[in-house]
């Protein structure tokens, strides 16, 4: 059964190959946002762009008819409750959050990761947040602990709920980065021999089991999202997690492969509004 879903997804991509990925290998991150936008629409034309920040729902009424209800009465309000207790609790000296993030914190979420020049790397939010508790000494968080990290990061994200994502992508550093990262995206990996776009370009609206594939573009403005009820995922751990299911070693959250990997992931999404926090499967 399984190598039978293998067989249907690689015939999927007959004819496209590695084409989306190698025809943009020098295009600028808008040119690539343009490309897979063209691609989506014209592979699915009845579905607006927008609503891929609904992921995989944008292809089945049924589904997103169950997720606004669900939505109606989330699962996981009291960990985004505890998240904003975390928030809001002063460290040691008296400080908050709210006092070394630009603008208290809100609305800035959709500017990450964003490429630190001074630094000469790209920074997650999650980074920004340690580098506000170290800053007014307190220990860093570790990005893979969902109880504090996590949760920190799904009721700061709330804050931006709406903002229109929006990734900056300047200057040779930071282009390298972004070239970085979307290799990343378009190597294959692992014995499983898929790549991010296998699944998420070529078979985005497709059935891996009984789950449809989600799109890329959309994707990154959703996270972090609570699967199944409360069992919370950042994007990190869900890129963690896709590198385990194609039998390939994931570098760990936090690295400098998959901060590129989201920077890249995270700017195709640009012009599309944040969803945070949300519900899924």
């Amino acid at each position: 059964m399984k190598q039978k879903i293998i067989t249907n997804l690689l015939a999927g991509m007959a004819g496209l190959g590695i084409a989306l990925g190698a025809a943009t290998a020098h295009a600028t991150p808008e040119a690539d946002r343009q490309d897979l936008i063209k691609y989506y629409t014209e592979k699915y034309p009845n579905i607006k762009i927008d609503d891929y920040v609904y992921g995989a729902l944008a292809f089945d009424a049924d589904s997103k008819s169950q997720y606004d209800a669900i939505m109606e009465f989330p699962p996981y309000e009291s960990d985004i409750d505890k998240g904003r207790k975390m928030w809001e609790t002063p460290f040691k000296n008296g400080k908050t959050y709210a006092d070394c993030l630009p603008n208290g914190g809100k609305q800035i979420a959709g500017n990450f990761p964003m490429f630190d020049d001074a630094k000469g790397k790209v920074v997650t939010l999650q980074m920004a947040i340690n580098a506000c508790r170290t800053a007014n000494g307190e220990e860093a968080y570790k990005e893979s602990d969902m109880k504090t990290m996590g949760l920190l990061t799904a009721y700061m994200r709330t804050l931006s709920d709406g903002m229109l994502m929006n990734v900056k992508v300047e200057g040779p550093k930071a282009m390298a980065a972004y070239e970085d990262g979307k290799r990343t995206f378009f190597s294959r990996a692992g014995q499983l021999n898929f790549a991010c776009s296998s699944c998420h370009v070529q078979n985005a609206g497709n059935r891996l089991r009984s789950e449809l594939i989600s799109p890329a573009i959309g994707q990154a403005v959703h996270w972090p999202v609570f699967r199944g009820g409360d069992n919370l995922f950042t994007l990190q751990r869900r890129y963690e997690g896709c590198f385990k299911s194609v039998r390939a070693i994931s570098a760990p959250q936090g690295s400098e492969q998959l901060n590129n990997l989201e920077y890249f992931h995270s700017s195709i999404s640009n012009g599309l509004p944040m969803k945070a926090s949300v519900f899924r499967k």
